[in-house]
């Protein structure tokens, strides 16, 4: 029954060996876009959207300024907000989820993190 047992004991800790040399596959793969919309009157700011691919290449888009001159400009409004649906809808076709938001703002902008995934191809 001893040996059995020790047996057995080798047996679990060999194959937890190999298992734990195994490598770890990623099963997913992620991309984040960022947008970041100054608050900033007039116009001095500088509204982007920044798209950085799994392989970490970022690419930068010009967005409007939140405000103009005369105060909040709603035609910028929505002109960002309607990019920001066309490349979430892209991504969509593309079978990535949006796994994740995060926003924050202070006294001159306003940026949001989407977090996508998609099972790895």
């Amino acid at each position: 029954m001893k040996k059995i047992c020790l047996a057995a004991f080798f047996l679990i800790v060999s194959a937890a060996s190999v298992f734990a040399q195994a490598p770890v596959v990623a099963k997913y793969e992620y991309m984040q876009v960022t947008s970041i919309e100054s608050l900033i009157p007039g116009g001095g700011g500088r509204s982007r959207m920044l798209v950085t691919d799994p392989n970490g290449n970022a690419q930068e888009l010009q967005m409007s300024n939140l405000f103009s001159l005369g105060g909040i400009n709603m035609g910028n409004i929505k002109d960002n907000e309607k990019m920001l649906v066309l490349k979430m809808r892209e991504l969509s076709e593309q079978g990535w989820e949006l796994a994740e938001t995060v926003n924050g703002t202070n006294e001159a902008i306003f940026m949001t993190r989407y977090l996508f995934k998609r099972t790895k191809r």
